[in-house]
């Protein structure tokens, strides 16, 4: 489908909505009164580019006739040049429009939570995978989001076997969600007396934080309740009470643990969010499968089975399996600065996203 054939579906919709809004009848019904608006709004700036995207192209046919059939050099001089100027117009217009066609995920906004797990590898995994955290700490400072440790496993030679952590501020859904996967890290261990390239991973789940009630509806009479005492770093209150709180959800099998926080409330309350976090990603899971079949991206598909990235630090090399990226900065990425790299997923996944709506 081509951009104008999409955008006067846009515009028969946007009139519908028009004249269903324009029925009195229309507000005994508020929750559609409601829609209709939200929807309605999101249109209008699409219509009236649409309106603006006819007449630029109503004005560059007019001046080509007028090239055409006008013996005046003068005369055919100016309508060229408001051509090229037109066409320059015409060229943005159409980056925009396209641009706000790509359907917005309603997570982008909402804060995450992050799992990471040591994969193949041993304690090398283990140290890796404190390597990543250190880089998502890092970049969570650059954004100005608050890190929050909710679970911490230590590595038995350092590192973690699993940290979960909470990031909260601007879009951090948004940015993080392309750091699900597997990760993979080809160096020489600091134990390897012969200088051999070892291969480790890690796994990374980064789920959307679920607060609201109404999104993933919990039925306590599901849930197990477990206290334990806190095993990791935080304070003196470690160790000391059954604080730490571990919650298994018996319909699915999902178990979650918090054990950072210094009352049993409180890591009773981050581990409710957690479990809401996790029941609405196996439902987002599902919602992407049948995706798959329509559109065969990967790039944000959140598979934590996927291979997505190697930190090659022989090479000092990152490469993304996804977008075949490659740079060449390992040392800066492993300092938190990942943006370039999660902007390249972005930019991918839009142009993805918006071919899939086009075609």
């Amino acid at each position: 489908m081509d951009l104008e054939a999409k955008l006067e579906q846009i515009r028969e919709r946007y009139d519908e909505i028009n004249q269903a809004m324009a029925d009195p009848s229309i507000y005994d019904r508020p929750q559609e009164y409601t829609e209709l608006t939200k929807e309605h709004t999101q249109l209008k700036e699409l219509v009236e580019d649409f309106e603006r995207w006819r007449e630029i192209n109503h004005q560059i046919e007019g001046n080509a006739e007028l090239m055409e059939m006008d013996d005046d050099p003068e005369i055919t001089e100016m309508a060229r040049q408001e051509t090229q100027e037109l066409k320059a117009e015409l060229e943005d217009l159409e980056k925009q429009i396209k641009y706000k066609l790509i359907p917005k995920d309603p997570d982008d906004s909402k804060n995450c939570i992050v799992e990471i797990r040591s994969g193949t590898g041993g304690d090398e995994a283990a140290i890796f995978a404190g390597d990543l955290f250190d880089m998502y700490r890092r970049y969570a400072d650059s954004q100005k989001w608050k890190l929050d440790l909710l679970s911490v496993q230590q590595g038995d030679m350092g590192g973690y076997k699993e940290i979960v952590f909470e990031l909260s501020g601007s879009e951090v859904f948004g940015k993080m969600k392309y750091e699900s996967g597997v990760h993979r890290v080809q160096r020489v261990p600091d134990t390897e007396s012969q200088g051999r390239v070892h291969t480790s991973a890690a796994t990374v789940a980064v789920l959307p934080e679920i607060e609201e009630v109404g999104e993933v509806n919990l039925d306590m009479s599901d849930i197990r309740v477990d206290t334990f005492r806190s095993s990791g770093a935080g304070g003196q209150h470690v160790n000391k009470t059954d604080s730490a709180i571990r919650l298994t959800h018996e319909p699915s099998g999902i178990v979650v643990e918090c054990q950072q926080e210094r009352s049993q409330h409180q890591n009773k309350d981050k581990a409710l969010t957690m479990l809401r976090s996790k029941i609405y990603e196996i439902e987002q899971e599902k919602i992407r499968a049948e995706r798959a079949a329509e559109r065969k991206s990967q790039v944000s598909s959140g598979d934590r089975s996927a291979k997505i990235r190697t930190y090659n630090y022989p090479q000092g090399r990152l490469t993304d399996h996804r977008i075949n990226l490659t740079l060449y900065n390992l040392d800066d990425i492993m300092k938190g600065d990942i943006g370039d790299v999660i902007e390249a997923l972005r930019v991918q996944d839009n142009l993805e996203r918006l071919n899939a709506i086009m075609n």
